[in-house]
């Protein structure tokens, strides 16, 4: 994507339904003499765009004005750019009750009596004996059955900070995102418990991933993995840390001793991984890469763990190592980059909301890039690496794209509100970016996962009419337990996986990789990019849909 222009400002006549848009009457900007109700959108764009960018029928012509008109830019950014037909009223506490099941289905170990995921039953009880340990329990992080440490522990940490931030929003889901962290912090325990070791991961993915079977059958290899001294692996240990320090912020007043027990140990781990820096990657290569290899670097994960546990505990000796190690880690890299490999934009976001309470001006260059993170994902201004399809949804090239999706806009929902208090906007060269503007973009986003595409489709199965119905996981895909109480083969899952049929267990709340850069999607399980749901993309949303629940 080419940076825009900004000498010049070109008005698209575009094809838009009136009255679509928040905030624009139905006469605004009407042309009457055009086929249909249309818009002139005012947006920034490139000199020329690339034809593929319009449908052949809506090809724009642009009228050229020279100069840079702030309050249009605004205007143009509050209509998000990208506008189709919008299903009236979503139901975002439905949404958001269907996003916190979804974890339910990903549970490993011995299921409680409350499961509401109910195809699903006991698995992989004896996880960690081969190493004379127990970590049963935890989740799968996708559709396969391996367990690793690393998006686990990410999806704690997104889980925990939903509720921190918008917990006050979830309403009775209050409790059920409680329970979703404490499955995941007991295993983190049980994974931390011996001083010195880490244990990252539970399964051998290359032999898991020949196999398509119920986690319930699997007899693939329950290889555990581990860091150590001798064998670092600062990164997954930094992102451990963090997740159990932000969720003794959660357990805080529930439960006090869980959350000192939590506290402590995130301290503990933290300083494992300062004490022996290293990647798991370089570690444990063969057994984490490809598929959660940490291409980053481990240093935003130090930063990431150290700013949970300064917020946490409130201790000085945090505040001074943010401090020192802002530069020799690198605050300031790829600061438009968020997920489970890449912490630097929620470093920023979460250390910035100190400055602006006013407490913190020692952390001035992190507000600094917290800024510049905002502003890079402004349409017509974004970033080279951030991309919107022809039908608004955000993408960056590689992998699952929703993670994307999810985890930007809930950096920016965070701090639009961190803005909001503090009555400050973020300045984007001549324009700036109000809370208001942040809040629209991010439900833009969620309301394209939750039908508003070109599409119609809802991107979350079992949310809307229309829905992903063969994603690729592997427990929903095969028929449950009860319907089939014989033994499903490695192998002779394979039929399953490339049926064409429907799957026959609903994941509820499941949201899949989703559409390609142009809002195609292919609802076929051997896409996997598109079509696998992962935690790691639902933890962010959480937040978001708690939210939008409490102010549509």
């Amino acid at each position: 994507m080419v940076i825009p222009n900004f000498d010049q400002l070109q008005l698209y006549m575009w094809r838009i339904p009136i009255g679509t848009i928040p905030g624009i009457g139905r006469h605004s900007f009407s042309i009457k003499n055009h086929v249909g109700s249309a818009v002139f959108l005012a947006v920034y764009t490139i000199s020329h765009p690339s034809p593929q960018t319009f449908p052949k029928k809506m090809a724009p012509k642009p009228l050229t004005f020279p100069g840079i008109f702030s309050a249009l830019l605004a205007f143009s950014f509050s209509l998000l750019l990208f506008c189709y037909p919008i299903i009236s009223g979503h139901d975002y506490h439905d949404a958001l009750r269907k996003s916190i099941i979804f974890f339910e289905g990903q549970r490993s170990g011995r299921l409680p009596p409350d499961q509401r995921v109910k195809w699903r039953r006991d698995s992989a009880l004896h996880d960690g004996s081969t190493a004379g340990v127990d970590l049963t329990g935890g989740y799968y992080d996708a559709g396969d059955n391996v367990k690793f440490g690393f998006p686990m522990a990410f999806t704690t940490t997104l889980l925990a900070w939903s509720i921190i931030d918008f917990g006050r929003n979830m309403g009775p889901e209050l409790k059920n995102t409680v329970k979703a962290v404490k499955w995941s912090t007991d295993y983190l325990l049980k994974a931390t418990e011996k001083a010195g070791v880490v244990y990252v991961q539970v399964g051998d993915a290359y032999s898991d991933h020949s196999c398509w079977e119920r986690p319930e059958d699997m007899d693939t290899l329950r290889t555990v993995y581990k860091i150590d001294n001798a064998h670092p692996g600062s990164d997954v240990a930094g992102e451990t840390a963090a997740a159990l320090a932000a969720a003794s912020i959660v357990f805080r007043k529930r439960d006090p001793a869980y959350s000192r027990l939590l506290l402590n140990r995130a301290s503990r781990v933290f300083n494992f991984a300062d004490k022996h820096r290293g990647a798991y990657s370089s570690s444990l290569h063969s057994a984490v890469c490809p598929f959660y290899c940490d291409v980053n670097g481990y240093q935003d994960e130090l930063l990431w763990g150290a700013a949970w546990l300064h917020k946490a505990s409130r201790k000085r000796v945090y505040r001074e190592y943010i401090v020192k190690n802002e530069v020799v880690l690198r605050a300031g890299d790829t600061i438009n980059e968020f997920g489970w490999d890449n912490k630097h934009a929620g470093i920023n976001v979460l250390i910035s909301k100190e400055v602006l309470m006013g407490k913190a001006d020692y952390f001035e260059s992190f507000k600094q890039n917290a800024d510049g993170f905002i502003c890079s994902l402004l349409p017509g201004i974004s970033h080279p690496q951030v991309q919107y399809s022809p039908g608004g949804l955000m993408f960056k090239a590689g992998g699952s794209n929703m993670q994307h999706v999810t985890s930007l806009s809930f950096l920016l929902l965070a701090y639009s509100n961190y803005l909001s208090h503090a009555n400050k906007v973020v300045p984007c060269g001549e324009t700036s970016a109000s809370p208001a503007l942040l809040k629209h973009l991010a439900k833009r986003q969620v309301d394209y996962i939750l039908g508003d595409n070109p599409l119609g489709m809802s991107y979350m199965v079992g949310y809307g009419a229309r829905f992903p119905r063969r994603i690729h996981h592997r427990g929903s895909s095969l028929p449950s337990v009860a319907a089939h109480p014989a033994r499903i083969g490695c192998k002779a899952g394979t039929r399953y996986y490339l049926s064409p049929n429907p799957n026959p267990n609903l994941l509820v709340g499941a949201v899949v990789g989703g559409p390609n850069v142009s809002d195609a999607f292919p609802d076929s399980r051997p896409y996997f990019q598109e079509s696998e749901p992962t935690t790691y993309i639902n933890a962010p949303l959480v937040g978001l849909l708690a939210f939008f629940s409490a102010h549509p």
